[in-house]
């Protein structure tokens, strides 16, 4: 039954495993982004250290790693169905779109906080795209079961 909500954790989930607010994946994403972005400057500034590169060269669009994996797995939790694809295709082509228009924004800017900004960017287009665009597509659901 996939209108059941698990609010025991965070991010609430339905019973299929999908996240069941725009807000949850905001926060979800947003953690993740951080999180990649502080361990991206930290080895950013390792490497500085012992003298293998200069401290900002390093691509900030790394910092997009553990939203993607988040995901990868609200995809995966959508099963079958051309709405998934058709959302995640559409979310896709206009997030590297606005990160890359972004990170041309910042034309000069050290590769880690250009890149850092274009993935910020494009994590938040894609969150939005997806969440709203696979629910209207799929009506609701998941796309494969029916309302009772």
């Amino acid at each position: 039954m996939a209108d059941e909500t698990n609010s025991a954790g965070f991010p609430r989930r339905d019973a299929d495993g999908r996240i069941v607010g725009l807000a949850d994946l905001a926060g979800v994403v947003a953690a993740g982004f951080v999180i990649g972005l502080l361990a991206l400057i930290l080895f950013d500034w390792v490497f500085d250290l012992i003298g293998l590169g200069e401290f900002g060269r390093a691509n900030g669009w790394l910092a997009v790693i553990l939203p993607a994996w988040l995901f990868v797995e609200e995809f995966r939790a959508w099963r079958s169905g051309p709405a998934r694809i058709a959302a995640a295709l559409v979310a896709f082509a206009l997030a590297i779109a606005s990160g890359l228009l972004a990170a041309g924004l910042l034309d000069g800017v050290a590769p880690l906080w250009s890149g850092a900004l274009a993935a910020a960017v494009a994590t938040l287009a894609y969150a939005v795209v997806w969440f709203s665009g696979v629910r209207l597509l799929a009506g609701g659901t998941g796309g494969t079961e029916k309302k009772s």
